[in-house]
């Protein structure tokens, strides 16, 4: 069976739609990865060593601009240059994992009549998934709570595709409290600026414990300066790949709540106090954190709340009460489902195998 998987833009979508065409290149399918010609989509890929294609895209900006008129050109452009790619290679079904980059390569299924499978990793669908879900034989859903959006008759439960190294992540606890900080490179200046203070003064106060901080290119070097000055026990990062290993050490994690985060955080067993970012796309990371406190193991605190007082006191009450952070790790056994790429890639194979007899 022939699969393409539109997967560019963010590491977002390209991680998952990645993960998902390994599962399905392992299940003895061509698959070929669509990637929107950015150079971030180089080292999001490395190790891939399968087919890929680049159909450039743009967004769409919001309300009404000059940059929406150049927009609809490049994506008209985007439609046209899937169609012929598809017209050319007639693959048996297209995956698309959202965002501006899935659009092209969808509407050009749908002239050639390929059948479509649509990804929404968020609590609620993003405009391009919005848009394209009419034309999907089926959307697989990260969260229950995205159903409310999309056509329910099209809609299934299949969890965030992870990399099959993160499936099989084992606690591994230490003798001192290890705290992971997810800042990363996008919106997180505030958690780079408030965690490291409020752990300053916990460590002044006698409190031991010892930090992972994944602070972005942007901020790492300020952020270990900090730590350093502070005699905080800290181990910074701009960007890490060996996240297995530091998943095993974590016993509390601080957090955006993008799809990714929550999901990876929940199958390895992670309690995390979930920020989300205020100024994401229809406040999906406020949503994603809603629906993963709902079940206990995470917990929720707005950013325009977040003080290094309130902090502060928070994640002392957190260490100094082990009985509350088992409660909380137990409570993420049934959080998202765990074989979200699996359920993923068969629900890819059962929409060409529907094709198929409809035929």
């Amino acid at each position: 069976m022939k699969i393409c998987v539109a997967c560019g833009g963010t590491g977002g979508h390209i991680f998952p739609g990645l993960a998902t065409a390994c599962e399905l290149r392992a299940r003895g399918h061509d698959v070929t990865l669509w990637l929107a010609g950015r150079d971030v989509e180089v080292a999001s890929i490395d190790g891939w060593d399968g087919e890929t294609t680049s159909i450039r895209a743009a967004g769409f900006p919001s309300g009404c601009s000059p940059r929406t008129v150049v927009s609809a050109f490049r994506l008209l452009g985007a439609i046209f240059a899937s169609w012929r790619e598809l017209r050319r290679s007639r693959p048996d079904v297209v995956l698309g994992m959202g965002s501006y980059a899935s659009v092209g390569p969808v509407l050009a299924a749908r002239l050639c009549h390929i059948p479509v499978v649509l990804h929404e990793a968020n609590a609620v669908p993003g405009r391009a998934i919005s848009f394209l879900s009419r034309f999907a034989t089926y959307i697989g859903i990260g969260f229950e709570a995205a159903a409310e959006h999309l056509p329910p008759e099209r809609s299934r439960m299949t969890g965030f595709p992870l990399r099959s190294t993160l499936e099989r992540v084992d606690h591994v606890a230490g003798d001192t409290f290890t705290l992971l900080v997810m800042g990363g490179s996008q919106g997180a200046h505030v958690l780079n600026e408030t965690v490291p203070q409020a752990l300053e003064k916990l460590v002044t106060e006698g409190v031991r414990l010892r930090v992972i901080h994944l602070a972005g290119l942007r901020d790492a070097d300020a952020v270990e300066k900090r730590y350093r000055a502070a005699d905080v026990s800290a181990e910074v990062h701009a960007f890490a790949s060996e996240m297995p290993a530091i998943y095993a050490a974590t016993d509390f994690a601080v957090a955006r709540a993008g799809a990714a985060t929550c999901t990876e955080l929940a199958i390895c067993g992670i309690p995390a106090l979930l920020i989300p970012l205020p100024s994401a796309p229809r406040n999906h990371q406020a949503l994603n954190a809603m629906a993963m406190a709902t079940g206990g193991g995470m917990a929720m605190h707005l950013q325009q709340d977040l003080t290094v007082d309130w902090l502060v006191g928070y994640l002392k009450n957190l260490i100094n009460s082990p009985d509350t952070l088992a409660t909380m790790r137990s409570q993420l056994n049934d959080a998202v489902p765990g074989d979200g790429t699996a359920r993923l890639a068969s629900l890819v194979e059962g929409a060409a195998g529907e094709h198929d007899t409809e035929e």
